[in-house]
């Protein structure tokens, strides 16, 4: 609910601000990066927690699981999280180290649908599996920047 998180962003006062994307596309994903770099000066951390559901089974009543559902699902839960990683880890490593060396944080959400996918979920489990397949080798890569995924 973009409404929402607007609302809430204008409560937390300058600290936050909301941006409504499609992050699935490379220059949606990296203006909302350069938006964040615009107001704040740095990117620190990025909370990848993209999900969408197509609940449909690999065969149904109507035949096969539409292709270009599955696709969707993956394309934003998966191709838009990395999306948003790979810009947002550019940004970070861009940010000044602490103390410790630390840049940033980059959180990714995965679902227990990863591990125990329902019926009716195939897309959005593959997906969200890919998330979590996808956070340890990018948390081994980034590490050398500074950055904790």
């Amino acid at each position: 609910n973009a409404d929402a998180v607007a609302a809430q962003a204008t409560r937390l006062g300058s600290q936050a601000r909301s941006a409504v994307a499609d992050i699935s596309q490379e220059g949606a994903a990296q203006a909302a990066v350069e938006a964040t770099l615009a107001a704040f000066g740095a990117v620190n951390g990025l909370v990848n927690c993209a999900g969408i559901v197509r609940g449909e089974k690999i065969l149904g009543k109507n035949g096969p699981h539409a292709l270009e559902s599955f696709s969707q699902v993956i394309n934003v839960n998966l191709i838009g999280s990395f999306n948003m990683l790979r810009l947002a880890a550019e940004a970070i490593a861009q940010a000044t180290a602490d103390a410790e060396g630390e840049r940033g944080v980059i959180i990714n959400t995965a679902s227990a649908a990863a591990f125990d996918g329902q019926i009716g979920q195939a897309a959005y489990a593959a997906s969200k599996g890919a998330i979590a397949s996808l956070t340890l080798p990018a948390a081994r890569e980034l590490a050398r920047f500074g950055i904790r995924v």
